[in-house]
Formats: C-alpha cells, structure tokens, sequence
C-alpha cells in the first residue's frame, strides 16, 4: 500500500496531502491550482529569505563553518552571491521559466485525458525537482551582468502587465456587478433597495476614506504633494460618477450605474491610502532643533519599530493577495472577459457574482453517500477543462515577474531589503498611483468607448 501512495504522490493527479484518509475530499482542477500555488509560496519565501538580512546574520552567526561552507559551493566568503536582488532574480527567473515552459505545453487542451493534461495535473514530485533544478541552474548562467540588466527590463513589463490583467478583471467585476443585479429587478424590487445600499456604502467609504487621509496625512502647514494627491484622486472619484450616470452614456449603455463607479472610487481610495504607506516618511527639524516625521499618523509609526513583525505581517498578505489575484484570475469566465467575451444580459442570474476560481471540495450530486468510501479526489474535468491551463500558467508566468520586482524594491533594487521593504520607496509608491490612475483610465474607456466607436458592439 505504502509503495502505491508514494507512486500516486510522485506521478499521480492529487498532491501527497489528498492521499491520506484525514483530508476532505477536492476536485481535482481544484487541486492542481493548490499544488502550484504551494510550488509559489515555496519559491516566494526563498527569495523573502534572500532579501532578509537578518536571516543572512543570523545563518553567520550559528552555522559552524559558515565561510568555509561558502567557498566550498563557490559562493563568495560569505555567501553573498547567495542573497539579494541578484540572487532573487536568478531564482524567480528559474520560476518564470518553469511556468512559460508548462505555458507553452498545455496551449489547446480541452480535457484533461490528453497525455499533457496529465503531466499538468500529476508528476508533482518530478515538477518540484524540475522547478529547483531551474532555480538552481540560473545561477550558472554566464555573463550575470548583461543577464541581469536585460531580466530587469522584462521583469518590470510583465509586473506591470500582471497589474494591468488585475485592473481589467475588476473592472469587468463592477460591470458584471451592476448587469447581475439589475437582472433581478425584473422580477423582484428588493434588488433595487440592494443596489441603493451597497452603493451607499461604496461612496461612504470612498468618502470617509478619502476624508480621513486628508486628516491624517496632511497638515496645514506644508504636505502639499499629499494634499494634491488627494485632490486629484478625489476629482477622479467624482469626474467616473458623473461620467457614468450622463445621458449620453446612459443611452448607450443603461447598464451603467453609480454601483460601478463605487466599487472603482473604493479600489483608487485604496490604493491611495496604501501608496502613502509606501511614501517615504518626511523629517524636518521642529523649533528645538530635532527631527520630527510629518505627514504620516502620529499611531502609525510606533507600529514599525518591531521591523521582523512589520516584515513577517506584511510578507504574508503580500503572498496571500498575489495568490488570491492569480486563483481568481484564472477561470475561465475571467479569461474570457480578458478577451471581451460576456454572457448575454438576458442569461444573468441575480446573486453575488464572487470570483468562480475557488469552487467547493464537492457539490450535493457528487456527495459522498454516508456509510460509502469514494476517492479522495473528484475528476471533475472528464468532459473537459474548469479552466484554461495555459492562461493558468501564463499568469503565474507573470506573478513571477511581479514578485521579483516587488521584493527588490522596483528600480530601487540595490538597497533593497525585506527589514526597510515596507518602511517606505518612491518606487513602490509611483507604481501604486499609477495603478489607480490606469484603473480609473480602463473604467473611463468603458463608459465613453461605444460613443467613440458608434458603429462597434461593445458586451460591457
């Protein structure tokens, strides 16, 4: 039996984990999505690890023979071609290949009985040992500058473009949003009191956030870029609600509504609150002669004196929201909105449309009997696939590049490290207001598009 579970753990479709008896029963698309976000985690936090130099300390200070170690594996004396950016970019390159490579492998499976659908849904320990060994290999790659230089450039343009496909996807949620619960008006009014409220609370929140860094991140006296910032934003903010419920637009698309343009004035009140986390704390010398930190909240700077806990906290919800983009931007229904394929407005069916990326174990037809043992794996893609494999990984293709250039500080990549990484950087805070910036330019374009293409059918 033993020798059995450790064939199915190796070259099986299910992880080692959905072998043993305790864990719950899982669909098997949904298992294979689990199994390469582990590879992902496993892989994020070694380049964590590498950028931390508390951990490269520490490794000095309690393995014996720490420096001989390093000679030996030709590392340097103390390892230091084993840690920071570079050392990131050559394993999250690894990782980017692994993806493009089962990218450029699963192109047009339709089901997964086809021999490369089951090396994409099995072969997990081969995978593991494949994927270190590409991580491994990259840094034996010859001329590490030219290498590095050229990796960077095509690191930056597919983080950005990881952030634009996650731009899009909300914006085609506001939409879908709006046409799913407008559809049920037609046969219960109550969706109309629902639609009030939660657009309530989109502009209250938008509201009070906005409100509340004018409060907190400005002052009278100086804080100018914060306070133009906010300006800005907030005009944004109104200038997406009235461009959604003018006549013009409404003739084209009647649809379109003040729910949407909450849910985007919420997302750019975000994202302006978390790039002024990411600014740079100002100092200036009072009227005794000493530095004090303005323009930040006076509560929110004894909350980065412990950096290993601001580091540890702030890591985790750095990998939780990437995964989170990665698993909810991989069904299909989210690929085909990428390529402007909506269902019908008379086919909407009204309830909360959450992302269809995370299904359940197991649906009420597929229950286990009580009484009656089934596998611990549900084949749920017999008749063909919940998602596409391909964009799958062309998508953690870019998640790749996204983390690279995120754990090394952007283009502030030579002081980079995971202790200062949230303490604040230009660059993190330029990449985040442009991010609102292009979100708001995306949902502009939907609203005004059918009237600068009058004669194209838009589905949004």
């Amino acid at each position: 039996v033993s020798a059995q579970v450790c064939l199915a753990c190796c070259c099986g479709s299910a992880g080692c984990s959905l072998c043993c008896d305790c864990c719950p029963r899982i669909r098997q698309s949904l298992s294979t999505r689990f199994m390469y976000a582990l590879y992902f985690i496993l892989v994020v936090g070694l380049c964590c690890i590498m950028m931390s130099t508390t951990v490269a300390h520490k490794m000095k200070e309690h393995i014996p023979f720490f420096e001989e170690m390093c000679k030996g594996i030709k590392a340097g004396d103390t390892c230091e071609k084993l840690v920071g950016y570079s050392a990131v970019y050559r394993v999250c390159f690894g990782m980017a290949c692994f993806f493009f490579i089962f990218c450029l492998l699963t192109l047009k499976i339709d089901n997964s009985k086809s021999c490369r659908a089951r090396i994409h849904n099995g072969f997990w320990f081969f995978k593991l040992l494949l994927l270190g060994a590409m991580c491994s290999g990259a840094f034996f790659i010859p001329d590490q500058d030219t290498f590095l230089n050229a990796w960077r450039y095509v690191g930056a343009i597919g983080g950005f473009l990881f952030i634009g496909i996650q731009l899009l996807l909300l914006v085609e949620f506001a939409h879908k949003w709006n046409k799913n619960w407008t559809a049920g008006t037609a046969s219960n009014k109550l969706w109309y009191a629902s639609l009030a409220l939660v657009t309530l609370i989109m502009y209250s929140v938008a509201t009070g956030g906005l409100v509340s860094m004018a409060v907190f991140y400005t002052q009278k006296d100086g804080c100018m870029e914060n306070k133009i910032l906010l300006g800005v934003n907030g005009g944004l903010c109104l200038l997406i609600s009235l461009v959604a419920i003018s006549p013009c637009v409404q003739n084209r698309q009647p649809h379109s509504g003040l729910l949407q343009s909450g849910v985007i004035s919420c997302y750019v009140t975000y994202l302006t609150f978390s790039a002024l986390s990411s600014k740079p704390a100002e100092v200036v010398l009072d009227e005794h002669g000493k530095n004090i930190t303005i323009c930040v909240p006076n509560f929110g700077q004894d909350l980065y004196k412990d950096e290993n806990l601001v580091t540890i906290l702030g890591t985790g919800l750095l990998i939780g929201c990437i995964l989170y983009s990665c698993l909810t931007s991989t069904t299909r229904s989210s690929s085909d909105a990428l390529q402007g394929r909506y269902a019908a407005p008379e086919l909407e069916v009204s309830s909360f449309p959450f992302p269809p990326g995370l299904p359940l174990c197991f649906t009420d037809t597929e229950e286990q009997q009580p009484g009656k043992k089934g596998p611990r794996v549900i084949y749920d893609e017999k008749k063909g696939t919940v998602y596409i494999y391909s964009y799958f990984h062309f998508v953690f293709f870019l998640a790749s590049l996204y983390v690279m250039m995120t754990v090394t500080n952007w283009f502030n990549y030579e002081s980079a490290n995971m202790e200062s990484f949230f303490s604040g950087s230009w660059s993190i805070f330029w990449v985040k207001m442009a991010s609102c910036w292009i979100c708001v330019l995306l949902y502009l374009w939907t609203l005004v598009a059918p009237l600068c293409c009058p004669t194209r059918q838009f589905s949004v």
